[in-house]
C-alpha cells in the first residue's frame, strides 16, 4: 500500500481504491489505480467470469481519489463521507491489470461539503464518469 495515500484518507486494504495522486491543484485533481486480480481478489466476485472492475468501485475510487486531493492540497480538515453520487455513466468494462487515471474536477469545497466531477480514463479513452457531493461527518 501507498502510505502517504493512507495519510490522506481514512480506507484500507481491502477499500483503499487509489496507488497514487499524480497531480493536484484547487481545480483538478489527477490520480491513477491499477487493480490486481490476485490482490483485490474481494472483488472478483461480482463478475467472476469476465475479468471486469465492478463500476461502482470505479466510481468509489474516483471519489477516494478526489478526497485524497484535497486532503494533499490541506483544502478541507475533518472526516468527510460520500452522501451523493449523481450524473453515473459507465462507457466500457475496465479489466484487470490495467492503469486507470482520473481526472477530479473541483466544484465546490468548504469546510463542510466538497463536491467534485470527475471520468475515468483508461488509455486514454473515457470508461465512466460521475459527480458527487461529500459532507463532513465529524471534526
Amino acid at each position: 500500500m501507498n502510505n502517504s495515500i493512507e495519510s490522506l484518507i481514512p480506507h484500507r486494504f481491502p477499500f483503499l481504491f487509489v496507488d497514487e495522486i499524480v497531480s493536484a491543484s484547487t481545480e483538478e485533481i489527477i490520480g491513477i489505480k491499477t487493480f490486481n486480480k490476485k490482490k483485490d481478489e474481494i472483488l472478483t466476485g461480482s463478475f467472476p467470469n469476465s475479468g471486469f472492475i465492478p463500476g461502482m468501485i470505479l466510481i468509489e475510487s474516483m471519489a477516494q481519489c478526489g478526497g485524497a486531493g484535497i486532503k494533499k492540497l490541506g483544502l478541507a480538515n475533518g472526516f468527510f463521507g460520500l452522501v451523493s453520487i449523481d450524473k453515473v455513466r459507465f462507457f466500457k468494462g475496465v479489466t484487470y491489470d490495467t492503469e486507470v487515471k482520473y481526472c477530479v474536477k473541483n466544484l465546490r469545497v468548504s469546510d463542510r461539503l466538497i463536491k467534485q466531477e470527475g471520468i475515468a480514463y483508461v488509455k486514454n479513452e473515457p470508461v465512466a464518469e460521475a459527480s458527487w457531493i461529500c459532507a463532513k461527518i465529524s471534526s
